[in-house]
């Protein structure tokens, strides 16, 4: 068994948004270099829901997408996703960034050569 290749300049992209938004915003982060992202779809309310049409609680089905990406990337791949997504208007959803501690996965050879990292 080798050793285990920490990833620790990382931070995770968290993005609710209407379903019908969701493959523009897939696409966008692609295009500015996010290698993949987990969907799931929910449900829920906000306040925009509470109010209905008659003030009763509407459930809705979101979409949420997350996308891990490195720290360097995760301003561009934010601003990308907000702006697809048409988070400036209310109702749309919204998105957060959460660093995180450290992260592990399958590193190639040629890669961890690159960085200066030998397994064994």
């Amino acid at each position: 068994m080798s050793e285990i290749i920490y990833l620790t300049d990382v931070a995770v992209i968290n993005c609710i948004v209407d379903k019908e938004r969701t493959d523009a915003v897939l696409l966008a982060a692609r295009d500015v270099g996010a290698r993949g992202a987990i969907v799931h779809t929910v449900q829920g309310w906000g306040t925009r829901e509470r109010l209905g049409a008659w003030g009763v609680a509407v459930e809705t089905e979101k979409d949420v997408i997350a996308f891990l990406v490195s720290s360097d990337q995760q301003d561009l791949v934010f601003d990308a996703i907000y702006q697809v997504a048409g988070l400036d208007a209310p109702g749309r959803g919204f998105m957060f960034i959460s660093p995180v501690e450290r992260a592990a996965t399958y590193v190639p050879e040629a890669v961890r050569k690159q960085l200066n990292v030998n397994p064994e």
